[in-house]
């Protein structure tokens, strides 16, 4: 191990033939490679699961847009959250290949009994990118900050239990205790991606009001501290964006090595996917996680001493889905929309639709045959809660005919009709800028055109498709998509309960408008209190099966995750949690071949 005599002896050994800026570059390897923090309190390093790497290099990724702040608190657009990832760290970090829980800048953390006290212990040692201690006052601060009505931090409301929000206290001079309103089984997952905050670069600002003025695009790189695995280095508008390796990251290899192994990470801007996909192929970037399935076509064909490395990580979080009008119109004045009521509320109705929709040919027409069909609202992609316990029907358009016959409509010549004789038609109306949902509509169209059904298409601008259906409740039938952050049943519970915002066939239910929508609010409930996670599975596979029968929506398909990766790269770790690719950049490395590209 490397002691403080034998870096003297590296230093001073020869000493007047070793100028100022060769002693500072040295020094600075010495402690890029240091096991432990030799100066003063050893650091409680991570120690990373991953086959050890070597130091150096710089990684280019691309990103469709410039961030709008460097600030976590208000970072809501994609690319000013993913920045998020390389200059700061969580007490808690939802680890993307796994999708479970793993400790970061929390050593480690225990539950009470009922479920409603978390205390949290933070690691020895640990320091911003500025050389200044984190301490427990930060993440009280973090949090103080985080809660502040006035603040209005996007972020707030996800911290809200039961209506209420937690409370922190210190617990020594290393541990927070975090009390909750009501128990709150995901709560480890609350801690993801909530950023430790300096108090002593903020805490001024939040004193006089202005916090969210810090940090903007402009800001100076000295300015910006965090406790991730890069710090700022130079920002160019229009162009880049370049990040160093933080010296005083918490995470080291098995070898004892500090992460992270990259010197720099460089960021540039690509808003055009075709763009971005040239500038990959021709090795300006080297990471791809927004892959279409035409363009991971395009980069297979490509010859094996060119080929990148390539990942279908199959389906992910993603989810497009059909759904009718349910809400109870009496008395709004659509006299079209009440005269078809009967049958757009009746599940045999929603039962000969899915019955007749080609799943499959939606996925290998419309993605490629990069998608997987769909049997509910929980894709295949969610290891730890797809349940399997409700199967999709075979397509059979005969068994469709018969549920429609059952319900009284009545083919009549190659016309569908109701018990009144009037037509059975209906309009899908969907985002106007999704070229794919364009495509499904169209594959739907004619799939229901062999059932006597008229299909009529209205691809509308999306926010006008979201207040037809949120707000005005004027439209048949839609096709919309979710894209989960996170693969706990919470996630889906602004879609599954009934007085949800997102209960997109009729949301804001004040009582539940059918006993099947009650039981989906009581199992819901009952699961996210319970901290069994073997009752919370059984509850949530109840909930998919209901679903399964019910029918509220006809889950349809959910994309693959397609990735690229320079074939020198190492230690990439992808995930169909967003981000796919640039969570793990803390351990990739390149081979020897391509260590400084």
């Amino acid at each position: 191990m490397l002691n403080r005599k034998l870096i003297q002896g590296l230093v001073f050994k020869r000493r007047g033939h070793c100028s100022p800026s060769g002693l500072t570059s040295l020094l600075a390897l010495l402690l890029t490679l240091l096991p432990v923090g030799l100066w003063g309190q050893d650091p409680e390093f991570l120690v990373s699961r991953s086959p050890v790497g070597r130091p150096g290099g710089r990684l280019v990724v691309s990103l469709r847009a410039e961030p709008k702040t460097l600030l976590p608190l208000n970072a809501l657009d994609a690319s000013s959250k993913e920045i998020q990832g390389l200059l700061h760290a969580d007490l808690i970090h939802i680890h993307r290949p796994s999708q479970e829980t793993r400790s970061a800048l929390a050593q480690q953390w225990s539950r009470s009994r009922d479920g409603m006290r978390y205390t949290l212990r933070l690691r020895r040692g640990l320091k911003f990118s500025d050389g200044q201690p984190l301490t427990v006052a930060d993440v009280l601060f973090t949090f103080q900050v985080l809660l502040d009505e006035a603040v209005k931090a996007p972020g707030r409301d996800l911290l809200r239990v039961e209506g209420k929000f937690p409370t922190l206290r210190a617990v020594g001079e290393d541990s927070v205790e975090v009390a909750l309103p009501a128990p709150y089984a995901p709560a480890e997952r609350l801690f993801d991606s909530i950023a430790i905050l300096p108090r002593h670069k903020l805490e001024a600002a939040y004193r006089s009001g202005k916090i969210l003025e810090k940090w903007t695009m402009g800001a100076a790189a000295s300015e910006i501290a965090g406790t991730g695995p890069f710090r700022l280095k130079e920002y160019l508008p229009g162009q880049r964006m370049v990040f160093e390796r933080n010296p005083h990251y918490w995470k080291r290899d098995s070898a004892g090595v500090r992460l992270p192994y990259l010197n720099e990470v460089v960021m540039i801007f690509s808003p055009n996917p075709e763009a971005e996909l040239l500038r990959f192929r021709a090795g300006e970037s080297h990471l791809h996680s927004r892959l279409t399935a035409r363009g991971y076509s395009s980069l297979s064909g490509l010859p094996p001493q060119e080929r990148p490395m390539l990942q279908d990580l199959g389906p992910g979080l993603e989810q497009h889905f059909l759904f009718f009008n349910q809400n109870d119109l009496t008395g709004s004045g659509m006299s079209a929309l009440l005269a078809k009521r009967s049958w757009l509320q009746d599940v045999r109705f929603r039962r000969a639709i899915s019955l007749a929709i080609d799943r499959a040919g939606i996925a290998r027409l419309v993605f490629q045959g990069k998608a997987s069909v769909l049997s509910s609202h929980v894709s295949p992609g969610n290891r730890l809660w797809f349940s399997g316990a409700s199967s999709l029907p075979a397509r059979s358009v005969e068994e469709a005919r018969r549920q429609l016959k059952a319900m009284g409509l009545i083919l009549k010549g190659d016309v569908l009709v109701d018990p009144s004789g009037s037509p059975v038609s209906f309009t899908i109306a969907m985002n106007a800028a999704n070229s794919e949902q364009r495509q499904m509509a169209a594959i739907i169209q004619e799939d229901l055109r062999g059932l006597g059904i008229t299909v009529a298409l209205a691809p509308l601008e999306f926010r006008s498709l979201i207040d037809r259906v949120l707000n005005t409740k004027d439209y048949e039938a839609a096709i919309l998509a979710l894209r989960d952050g996170d693969v706990d049943p919470t996630a889906q519970m602004p879609m599954l309960l009934s007085n949800g915002r997102m209960h997109f066939w009729r949301p804001n239910q004040a009582q539940p408008a059918t006993e099947w929508e009650a039981e989906i609010d009581r199992l819901m409930k009952r699961q996210i209190s319970d901290g069994n996670e073997k009752r919370r599975k059984e509850n949530y596979a109840q909930v998919q099966r209901i679903i399964s029968r019910e029918l509220p929506f006809l889950a349809l398909v959910s994309p693959h995750v397609l990735i690229a990766a320079h074939r020198n790269l190492r230690n990439v770790q992808p995930s169909v949690l967003a981000p796919h690719l640039i969570d793990g950049l803390d351990e990739m490395y390149w081979a020897a071949e391509n260590n400084k590209p």
